[in-house]
């Protein structure tokens, strides 16, 4: 019988519950798959806390997986059952071992790209692309500063930037993470646990500062984050894994003419041709080596909540993927 990871209400991981659903039926223009890989993000803690109120409970959270097509509805054209596919979605569900979903937001996976590495970083990699493409195109020579470096959006965010000619710094909190964000692409590493990033910065950088810096941290480093910008820096605010960060003034951002974003994936993914060039060029970067994601460390679906546990601790090494 078909399962799936339900949230009724708020809270630690205890409220994701292990529960049978009925079995789920394509509509028009939707096909039905059968999971084999489920990514585990980050934002899926902040659906499972309720700091992103966006998934209407009781419900099932997840925005990323890999399946084979077991129907379609129809009017589905180019997709058929036995076809392997990925998919990211802003619309959650992927917590199960079968559910529906809109065709168009199937992506075929290449024969050289494991189920586990596009489940647990198709989403993080069009993250980067939306980083360095989008938000804030990366130009050879400048100089980026990414937080939590050595983690699972960190590493290819490094790898990314470095790729396209950047100098890049990463701080992390451990000898063993400076490690892994050196063999990533950072030119520099700091480990901020041990030092002021701010003043590593300075001394790097002549006092001059960053261009870009790239925050998912949040509280934790944002106003330190802000003083490493230099004159006419960006600083690029993507996640709040310490937590929410407070209200800044205009007036701070006049004092060197910086600018601030805080953009969400979601949003540029609503264009549907956007999104499948986003998913495709992802899947190219995986298969080329441009992006080389950690290795994924797979758990059971019914155990998603010692998944998200490891997580928060930070301990889970980079990639996580739920196993239906």
């Amino acid at each position: 019988m078909p399962n799936a990871i339900v949230i009724r209400a708020y809270g630690d991981s205890d409220q994701l519950k292990f529960e049978d659903i009925a079995q789920p039926e394509p509509a028009e223009g939707e096909i039905l798959v059968r999971q084999t890989a489920v990514g585990v993000n980050y934002h899926d803690v902040y659906v499972r806390s309720g700091l992103y109120k966006t998934l209407d409970l009781p419900g099932i959270p997840g925005c990323e997986a890999v399946g084979v097509v077991e129907s379609v509805g129809e009017s589905v054209k180019g997709l058929k059952p036995g076809d392997r596919i990925a998919y990211v979605t802003g619309g959650y569900g992927a917590y199960a071992s079968h559910r529906t979903l809109a065709a168009t937001l199937a992506v075929p996976i290449p024969d050289d790209v494991s189920d586990e590495t596009a489940a647990s970083n198709l989403l993080r990699a069009m993250t980067v692309d939306m980083l360095t493409a989008y938000v804030h195109p990366i130009k050879p020579g400048i100089t980026v500063l990414v937080h939590a470096a050595a983690g699972g959006v960190g590493r290819m965010l490094c790898q990314s930037a470095a790729n396209m000619g950047a100098v890049v710094i990463g701080t992390v909190g451990t000898e063993a993470k400076a490690g892994i964000a050196k063999s990533n692409g950072c030119n520099h590493t700091i480990k901020y646990r041990e030092v002021d990033f701010v003043q590593s910065l300075a001394e790097l950088t002549d006092g001059t500062g960053v261009d870009i810096v790239y925050d998912s941290v949040g509280a934790d480093t944002f106003a330190g984050s802000i003083q490493s910008l230099a004159l006419c820096g960006h600083l690029v605010n993507f996640g709040q894994s310490s937590g929410a960060v407070d209200p800044i003034t205009m007036g701070t951002l006049a004092t060197k003419s910086l600018t601030v974003s805080r953009p969400i994936l979601f949003h540029y993914l609503q264009n549907s041709n956007q999104y499948r060039r986003m998913a495709q060029k992802a899947m190219h970067n995986f298969q080329s080596g441009v992006l080389s994601p950690a290795q994924a460390t797979p758990m059971a679906l019914a155990y998603a909540s010692q998944a998200h546990d490891t997580l928060e601790r930070m301990t889970g090494g980079g990639s996580l993927v739920l196993i239906p």
